[in-house]
């Protein structure tokens, strides 16, 4: 199998991402229509953003409980776009990755990929102690995940795919600001949210995350 094309960019307006993501897949199709086969091209885009929110396709917008000014006073912005889920946020802190593959050479379906990359975020956390799961009707990595009270969500999952083409895919709180969840039902949700720094207590470096991560979706895929 090809190994991912990591590409870390930093920290990114959200939008100038998608629009990124959208070109991408547009020629990883255009050369899957060409060639008439599955192809090993990909990108893997790490990223934080400036805060944002994000409603997706089946997303109702009442779960974003901040507009207008109050938008504006917490330096955040909001779009509806085109993965599935409801709300999520994203900020500095939390590390995104936006896988953009062709399912059909790694020989797997959408319900497949999305618990392949829960798998590698599940093992990732592993590295700093901490046990995630699965929640029974929601997707994304939880802790304490079979607890009814106690279940947090630490990283959350969205996607969409084109021709078997993947775009958008999962955000882990690392050192995010937790309280900008406090404008939001997360994907719809009442539930708790949380992240590394908050469960240990201290800082996690990004640059470190990240490895762990490039490390754990190469050994999953």
């Amino acid at each position: 199998m090809a190994q991912f094309n990591y590409n870390d960019i930093g920290l990114k307006d959200y939008k100038v991402v998608w629009d990124q993501q959208e070109q991408i897949l547009a020629e990883i199709i255009a050369e899957k229509r060409a060639s008439k086969q599955p192809t090993s091209k990909n990108q893997f885009i790490l990223v934080e953003h400036p805060h944002v929110y994000t409603l997706g396709k089946s997303g109702d917008e009442k779960n974003l409980l901040a507009h207008g000014d109050l938008l504006k006073k917490i330096e955040a912005t909001f779009y509806k776009i085109n993965r599935g889920g409801d709300i999520t946020y994203h900020g500095p802190g939390q590390l995104v990755g936006y896988p953009i593959i062709d399912l059909e050479y790694y020989k797997i379906g959408v319900r497949e990929y999305i618990e392949k990359m829960e798998d590698a975020i599940i093992a990732t956390i592993a590295e700093y102690g901490l046990e995630g799961g699965r929640k029974e009707g929601a997707t994304g990595v939880w802790l304490d995940f079979d607890h009814p009270s106690r279940a947090r969500k630490i990283c959350a999952i969205g996607v969409r795919v084109s021709r078997y083409v993947t775009m958008h895919g999962f955000a882990l709180n690392v050192n995010t600001d937790m309280r900008y969840f406090s404008y939001i039902n997360p994907c719809g949700l009442t539930f708790g949210v949380t992240s590394i720094q908050q469960e240990l207590g201290k800082e996690i470096p990004m640059d470190e995350m990240k490895e762990i991560v490039k490390e754990k979706f190469n050994q999953i895929f």
